[in-house]
């Protein structure tokens, strides 16, 4: 073959889109770019819709906070426009060029069809997602549904087959009440409010084999919530993955007696084997999962029997999308679910709709506490109703359709993004690293 005619036979190949691969094991390289995530394809089957342009917004509530959320808004050619988040602590500027490095798989596309656009990000990424482009999938993923839910007049709970419970979603908020004083009396606010659960930690960083102080301070820690908080609160406790293995076995073993709702993160989430080892030692229900991304990553600690709850995060584990696939493979396994929600509003309202219509759902953290505090207002300021607080121990359930809220772009001016900022990062005495 001259030279000449390979190059004109290639560029055939190219405008064909196909090149072969014996000859190019790269391909990749040589592939043409395909027209709006292959729309034409669904052409006729399709709504009218089309996805138009897409926003995202960094929103610092202070200048120096390690989680400013990230927020997405698709707008489209019909006036409907879907909100979503994709807050990731320490790492939203990164997010935020995620979001935007996706435009190209978005404008002029059905957002009808998400699941195709959920896969599409998450396979033509090539490199599966980890927490950057799990995130920003997450936060686009919300949106989508949430013009899906307006489009056809239904909150999208409804879409997803609920609600199972016309109450609303259990949840449960965060206590850093130490003293047996301070306990009790939160005790009798939570009970005259129908909370009928909390979320607490441990205190200090843990070392791979720790003192007899260092265990009995943890073991103490957790019984005086048990006293405190009465027998008719239930009560979860956040290793926060501080803890190895050997200490998370001990611990877990001592409190059995307290009758927990479960223990999170005892050890860090990839590290399967041991948590799995830990699970095999105690009766205390594990939970574990908001660090997961999609469903893939939920597979070994089902499979191994590691877990007895699933906590992924509708923000980085692929939206909602991915949590209902979760929440479907946990339900074949007898696991439960308890979302993780300690970022922004939008996130947390999403994660909401996804827990009224799943069967195996257990409880709804929010990242706050009984008495509402500066960002909670700042919500109620921009949603017009006080989003992510409980009534009688549950979350009420929008009738509105999509999310069930509205947002605007003007509100959200008031607080400018303040850049990225790492999250903490904490030392044990020697100066080696600390889980926190």
């Amino acid at each position: 073959m001259k030279r000449r005619e390979f190059f004109e036979g290639m560029a055939g190949a190219l405008a064909a889109g196909r090149v072969a691969t014996a000859q190019n094991p790269c391909e990749c390289a040589l592939m043409p770019a395909q027209n709006a995530l292959g729309a034409e394809a669904f052409h006729g089957v399709g709504s009218r819709l089309r996805i138009t342009n897409v926003k995202v917004f960094g929103v610092s509530l202070t200048p120096q906070s390690d989680r400013p959320y990230v927020f997405v808004k698709l707008e489209t050619n019909q006036g409907l426009v879907g909100w979503g988040e994709g807050t990731l602590e320490g790492k939203a500027g990164a997010v935020m060029a995620c979001i935007n490095d996706f435009r190209e798989f978005l404008i002029g596309s059905d957002p009808m069809q998400v699941e195709h656009h959920w896969q599409s990000m998450y396979v033509h990424s090539f490199y599966r997602a980890g927490p950057v482009i799990g995130s920003a999938v997450s936060g686009i993923d919300q949106a989508l549904w949430d013009i899906r839910g307006k489009a056809l007049g239904l909150p999208v709970y409804q879409l997803l087959g609920g609600p199972l419970d016309p109450r609303g979603v259990r949840g449960y908020y965060h206590t850093f009440a130490t003293s047996l004083e301070q306990l009790r009396r939160l005790r009798e606010t939570a009970l005259q409010d129908g909370v009928s659960c909390f979320k607490s930690g441990i205190p200090g960083y843990y070392e791979w084999i720790e003192t007899h102080a260092a265990i009995e301070r943890a073991v103490k820690s957790m019984q005086i919530l048990r006293e405190g908080l009465g027998p008719d609160i239930d009560i979860a406790v956040d290793f926060h993955a501080k803890t190895s293995p050997s200490v998370a076995s001990i611990l877990v073993k001592e409190v059995e007696p307290l009758n927990l709702l479960f223990v999170e993160e005892p050890c860090p989430p990839e590290n399967v084997r041991a948590m799995a080892r830990i699970a095999r030692r105690t009766t205390t229900p594990i939970a574990t999962g908001e660090r997961l991304i999609a469903a893939y990553g939920c597979r070994e600690l089902i499979e191994m029997g590691a877990v007895d709850i699933l906590q992924t995060d509708i923000n980085h584990v692929g939206g909602i999308t991915a949590l209902w696939k979760v929440g479907a493979l946990a339900d074949a396994s007898g696991i439960s679910m308890a979302p993780h929600a300690c970022e922004g509003p939008i996130g947390g309202l999403a994660t909401l709709h996804v827990d009224a219509a799943m069967p195996n759902f257990l409880v709804q953290e929010i990242c706050g506490q009984v008495q509402p505090g500066r960002q909670e207002k700042i919500w109620e300021e921009w949603f017009g109703f006080p989003a992510m607080r409980m009534v009688d121990g549950r979350f009420p359930l929008s009738q509105k359709p999509g999310l069930g809220f509205e947002l605007s772009e003007e509100a959200l001016k008031k607080y400018p993004f303040g850049g990225t900022r790492p999250m903490a990062r904490v030392f044990h005495a020697d100066g080696s690293v600390a889980e926190w």
